[in-house]
């Protein structure tokens, strides 16, 4: 018998992957493609899904100015194998002369010097494929020291932490709120030899009781970021630096304003395409 699913295919503007992605898989949905100019949504051909209620969703990013139009198209389609059209899609990442990110799935020969980070995506954010967590992985090469306490906020597929241990930081906290994120980042930590020193758990930056992090992580769109601004300093040592990324160009005035009220300044930061990451410190 023949099985089908439903394709959702949605355009907006501005285009912003990460912020589209991460409200539409609070929906149940299968998986998420990104293609020119549109994303692909899928969903099970006996799910309730419809473009109303996807529309809803993104009717809180038009709320929250982030979002200016979209449109919802839907198809049934006839099933493949979505897995296997995804894997295609993901490369490996030579982040810097220094950083290469792996998919499981791939061969690479490593070059001498070179920190080989394994990842295994499945549904989770961090395969270093965008800017964002390209810049973030390139200030953490900069700047990360022996011996450091990192914290990584809305960790994903864990590549940052797994990153930071990988480069001397002694030990990392990761956190993110999507189930989907505990389990992956955990099989990541294995899979990079890094488990104890990881401490991969599901939650927000509020559960984080720890505190006098050296060095805190947070690669989440820019709302976010302004919303848990108090709680990401208050996790910051004294001499500790945060770096922020999911942010555009056009972010930096307001982040600058919110995190300079708690005592913070732009120490670095550097740029690809219309996205952004900042180094603030006391």
């Amino acid at each position: 018998m023949k099985k089908y699913y439903k394709e959702f295919t949605i355009t907006a503007e501005p285009f912003n992957v990460e912020i589209l992605s991460s409200i539409l898989w609070e929906l149940e949905i299968t998986g998420i493609n990104e293609e020119v100019g549109c994303l692909k949504v899928f969903a099970d051909e006996g799910s309730d899904l419809t473009p109303e209620k996807i529309s809803s969703f993104l009717n809180k990013l038009q709320d929250e100015k982030l979002l200016f139009n979209y449109t919802v198209e839907e198809n049934v389609l006839e099933e493949k194998n979505w897995n296997e059209e995804w894997e295609r899609s993901i490369n490996v990442i030579e982040v810097s002369d220094r950083i290469v990110i792996k998919p499981t799935f791939r061969n690479y020969d490593a070059k001498p010097g070179q920190i080989i980070i394994s990842i295994d995506p499945k549904m989770s954010f961090g395969t270093g494929e965008h800017q964002t967590t390209k810049l973030m992985l390139l200030f953490i090469e900069k700047y990360v020291k022996p011996g450091m306490r990192v914290l990584d906020v809305g960790s994903g597929t864990g590549v940052l932490a797994i990153a930071a241990t990988k480069l001397g930081a002694a030990s990392a906290v990761a956190v993110d709120n999507d189930e989907w994120c505990l389990n992956n980042g955990k099989e990541n930590c294995e899979l990079n030899n890094v488990a104890d020193k990881v401490d991969v758990s599901l939650g927000v930056v509020q559960d984080i009781s720890e505190k006098d992090f050296d060095f805190v992580l947070a690669n989440i769109q820019k709302n976010i970021l302004m919303e848990i601004s108090d709680e990401l300093v208050n996790r910051l040592s004294g001499k500790g630096m945060l770096i922020l990324s999911g942010l555009l160009e056009s972010d930096e005035s307001d982040i600058k304003q919110e995190y300079g009220k708690l005592g913070l300044k732009i120490i670095d930061k550097q740029q690809m395409g219309e996205w952004i990451a900042v180094v603030f410190k006391n």
